[in-house]
């Protein structure tokens, strides 16, 4: 790609997503091409020639991954990543991506402009998608399909196996491949157009240790090679063309980043209890085998959220009953001695599964997901009912419903359940009788319903993001609304204390396992909750560790009182900070400025 040098005022400052910790400052290198394809009409006569060239393009792509997966698969630090160059070789396969692309072409079009028209329609389905994690797969299949425009097009572009120096990589979109390939001796950190939180190639960014910022959407058009960058991977910053005084400013931050990084690993192998002896249990939110390394690294009591939509993903047909029990004991084996809660399928009609029929739903975010879906596909809920049962005889399991807004569901996810612990009795299959049931508290009925539920089930995990979204009536990815959503509303205060009130009442377990948990700022708010359950991203759990040995329970009850006298969310936000900094000043001082 040929850069325009254009003009770039000093200190302008851009905000993504930042979805891989760290500061880099270096200078920029531009990569990538974005190519425009025109629709090319062929003769009839050509139509089979040219699905030819199409399965001739795909067998060479096929070929290219086999070998980056040769050479990735001798790279210890990288042989984890391995299943995201599976999932690229299975989308070559995936009858979305070949079958209409070859339907496409008998319409008399070129295979790149079938190529093209077919991507177009794939991206449009992702971006209607609610779910972040199901969303950002768009990634993979836009990986692919770049992957066949350039073999089909025979264009070659400069990319990161070509780097020969220090510098900060600038991309539409980076693919999974080329982010295995970086060297990390070279490549200071890396910002793109597209991307967000969960996609494979922020997963391996987080992996590596590399800073990153996404989702910048025009950044590829605003910057040329060498011109100087500052990003921060922790807020999503990037400033193009810093002063001096920014320079001199961003390097202090990222010296007292780094000294921070090196004081949190004396915190690895301490326990994660407050000054009153309150001990908080630190789980992992996992979903990918990718992640289980990071989990080590910083020492997870357990899994308190394994995502079990993955497994659906990128294949033609649902995952069959010994595929999942395999995975399942995998993670229970990987996390022993401690529990590990698997989330049942929590998919529906905005997100897209190929070999699911799947109805198309005016308000997705309310329609059929969830145990809805489950229930409705019975079959399909019980194989995977049958799969963790079996895997629990492995290590302690506990079994966990999404999207419960009313006894009669979760009765009825119950009694599926029972029918299957008989099914495996008969056959003499082992597996543990006396596994945890629990339910995720995600909507206003569920809380108002805790005291009824917390009578029907072992534990509760609470789902602050969809919580937060459906209590408040606040779509966070609505640009337009996303100012309102905020964890430190009143309302979301009062939700909390009543879901705690009703787990204590009945004796049980309650864990908190949205984005909540893995902020630092409301960790004092949470544990004055009474909460001894968190999961987070485990890249999270040194600072909220770090917060929690510093503060007691009886400093976040007071505060949470203080707290819940307030009546706005900029209120309770102002004095929560004003409060954390006097408290540990070490810690909140300069990260809240």
């Amino acid at each position: 790609m040929v850069s325009v040098k254009t003009e770039v005022a000093s200190d302008t400052y851009l905000v993504g997503i930042g979805v891989s910790p760290g500061i880099s400052i270096g200078a920029i290198t531009l990569l990538g091409h974005r190519s425009m394809v025109e629709d090319r009409p062929i003769e009839a006569a050509d139509v089979e020639a040219e699905i030819e060239r199409f399965n001739w393009a795909l067998s060479q792509a096929r070929k290219q991954l086999q070998e980056i997966k040769e050479t990735v698969s001798r790279q210890p630090h990288l042989r984890e990543h391995l299943y995201i160059l599976d999932t690229h070789l299975l989308i070559l396969d995936d009858e979305m991506l070949v079958g209409e692309t070859e339907r496409a072409i008998r319409e008399q079009i070129s295979c790149e402009s079938a190529l093209t028209k077919v991507l177009q329609h794939l991206r449009q389905m992702f971006e209607n998608i609610e779910d972040e994690y199901l969303r950002d797969r768009q990634s993979d299949v836009d990986a692919v399909g770049g992957r066949l425009m350039r073999i089909l097009t025979g264009e070659h572009e400069r990319s990161i196996t070509d780097i020969e120096q220090n510098t900060l990589i600038v991309a539409h979109d980076l693919s999974p491949t080329d982010t295995m390939q970086l060297d990390r001796e070279k490549v200071l950190g890396f910002i793109t157009d597209k991307g967000g939180r969960t996609a494979h190639t922020a997963i391996l960014a987080r992996s590596l240790e590399i800073p990153a910022v996404v989702g910048l959407e025009t950044i590829t058009s605003l910057v040329y090679d060498r011109l100087p960058a500052i990003i921060d991977g922790g807020t999503g910053v990037v400033i193009l063309n810093p002063s001096k005084e920014t320079f001199t400013e961003y390097l202090t931050r990222k010296q007292t980043y780094e000294y921070l990084e090196k004081e949190l690993d004396s915190f690895r192998d301490l326990p994660a209890i407050t000054t009153d002896k309150f001990k908080v249990a630190l789980r992992g939110n996992l979903e990918l085998s990718s992640e289980f390394p990071l989990a080590r690294k910083h020492a997870v009591e357990g899994v308190g959220l394994y995502r079990t939509e993955f497994l659906y993903l990128g294949r033609s047909e649902p995952p069959g009953e010994e595929e999942q029990v395999a995975t399942y004991r995998q993670i229970l084996e990987e996390m022993q001695p401690h529990p590990v809660t698997i989330r049942t399928l929590d998919i529906g009609g905005d997100k897209v599964v190929s070999g699911l029929t799947l109805p198309r739903e005016e308000n997705p975010a309310m329609g059929l997901r969830g145990v809805r879906f489950s229930l409705r596909e019975g079959d399909l809920f019980k194989v995977q009912l049958r799969a963790i049962l079996r895997a629990s005889a492995y290590g302690e399991v506990r079994i966990m419903f999404p999207m419960i807004s009313g006894i009669v569901e979760l009765r009825t996810c119950k009694r599926l359940l029972c029918q299957v612990q008989s099914g495996l009795q008969e056959e003499g299959i082992d597996f543990d009788p006396k596994v945890k049931i629990g339910m995720m508290i995600e909507t206003p009925s569920a809380v108002l319903l805790a005291p009824f539920f917390a009578e029907e089930v072992d534990f509760f995990s609470v789902g602050t993001n969809d919580l937060i979204q459906y209590c408040l009536a606040v779509d966070r990815g609505n640009e337009h609304v996303a100012y309102l959503y905020n964890p430190m509303h009143p309302a979301i205060l009062r939700a909390l204390k009543t879901v705690c009130a009703a787990a204590d009442q009945a004796g049980i377990e309650v864990c908190v396992c949205g984005e909540m948990a893995a902020e630092p700022l409301y960790t004092i708010v949470l544990l004055g909750l009474g909460l001894r359950e968190l999961s987070m991203n485990p890249a999270s759990i040194p600072r909220v560790k770090r917060v929690l040995r510093q503060v007691s329970r009886q400093d976040g009850q007071a505060l949470l009182e203080e707290l819940l006298a307030l009546r706005t969310s900029k209120e309770i936000t102002t004095c929560l900070e004003q409060r954390m900094r006097t408290l540990l000043p070490d810690i909140f001082e300069n990260a809240l400025i």
